[in-house]
């Protein structure tokens, strides 16, 4: 009994020992793996001297802001042409997009109007004409001692009468578009012209054309645009939240979508005085050099302009590891050689740097080149 007892005892006592050893190794690795952090990753001596490390700091960023806005004629280099008188379009000489020269003829109006103000113009030459006479012989019925001096005054006053009405008569028939030498040869030929033409002030292109064969015009209609291209406004609404950004003189650039987004040079003529109380607008304008013939009138363009400096916290675009769909940073640690993956909140791009919203403060070291080598040293560790 005694020998059996002792014999159960024994094997009692090793099976605990034997449970007992096998036990004890599996929660201790369970506690081991537990403790692995794996956005913890320490480096090497070798990979330490590869990569850079900095604080990061505060910089200015300057903004670049978009506005949209369009391609107009600079009216400074425009011309309005319309009938000069009441009349019917007898012919039309140019078409919509022609280039012109100044003083060429744009269309020709038959107006009776014009005849009457022709003959007013030969009815006051011809009386010109008679009174300059009739001072002549005053003036020898004077010194034949015929008449009195106070009647070669009185003629000489008529005279002086008849020549203001021609200047009147002349006067009209200018403002009605007869050019000068045209009214000389009324005096000459003593009959009318009942053609007016209407002529292009400046050299252009036509851009609008309103005229038809035919038609029946009065002085107060627009029949023709002629506009130099060669210069041209940007024009845009600016917002007035932004502008404080903007000022006359200030070089600015335009980008064009319809010319594969080209960006050309424009200088800042004009910032409104007033806001739009329905848009809440300024309305600014640049002028810019057109000498190609590209821009055309209405095109669609975005003017760029340099927002004020604003101070924000920055780091070097090659500190940031893009990782399911989301950005971080390698902080160091107080650990020597130790670095932590860190989320941050990543914000607008600037001359190689990149803002950060959220998950790091001035002063914090990262690793500001050399964050790809570094992470992948991590995830080596990590597959161990």
């Amino acid at each position: 009994m005694s020998r059996m007892l002792l014999s159960t005892l024994v094997s009692t006592l090793l099976l605990s020992l034997l449970a007992g050893c096998s036990g004890k190794p599996a929660p201790a690795e369970a506690e081991v793996k537990t403790q692995i952090d794996p956005n913890l990753v320490m480096l090497s001596k070798e990979l330490q001297s590869s990569i850079k490390i900095g604080a990061v700091s505060e910089m200015p960023l300057v903004d670049t802001l978009r506005i949209p806005g369009r391609i107009q004629v600079d009216e400074q280099f425009e011309s309005r042409a319309g009938a000069p008188v009441t009349g019917r379009i007898s012919s039309i000489d140019v078409k919509l997009g022609d280039h012109v020269k100044a003083g060429q003829t744009l269309a020709t109006i038959k107006s009776t109007e014009l005849a009457q103000y022709q003959l007013s113009y030969i009815k006051a030459t011809q009386q010109m004409q008679l009174q300059t006479k009739a001072v002549e012989r005053a003036k020898q019925l004077l010194e034949a001692d015929v008449i009195s001096t106070a009647e070669l005054q009185r003629r000489e006053s008529e005279l002086s009468g008849a020549n203001a009405e021609l200047n009147a008569a002349r006067d009209q028939l200018m403002v009605l578009g007869m050019s000068a030498g045209d009214i000389s040869k009324l005096g000459l030929r003593n009959s009318g012209m009942s053609f007016s033409q209407i002529h292009s002030k400046i050299s252009g292109t036509v851009i609008e054309r309103k005229a038809r064969l035919g038609q029946v015009v009065a002085p107060a209609e627009e029949l023709f645009v002629v506009a130099d291209l060669s210069r041209v406004w940007a024009v845009a609404e600016i917002p007035e939240q932004q502008i404080s950004h903007v000022a006359k003189g200030q070089t600015l650039d335009i980008e064009v979508p319809a010319l594969d987004d080209t960006q050309i040079k424009g200088t800042l003529s004009f910032v409104g005085d007033t806001v739009n109380p329905e848009t809440r607008t300024v309305t600014a304008r640049a002028n810019i050099s057109n000498d190609q013939k590209l821009l055309k009138p209405d095109m669609l363009i975005s003017i760029l302009l340099s927002a004020k400096p604003e101070m924000v916290t920055a780091i070097p675009a090659t500190a940031v590891i893009r990782e399911n769909n989301a950005d971080f940073v390698f902080v160091q640690t107080p650990t020597p050689q130790q670095y932590r993956l860190m989320p941050v909140v990543l914000g607008r791009s600037f001359q190689g740097q990149v803002e950060v919203k959220d998950g790091l403060s001035p002063g914090d070291q990262v690793v500001l080149d050399g964050a790809f080598h570094v992470n992948n040293e991590r995830k080596r560790k990590e597959m161990e």
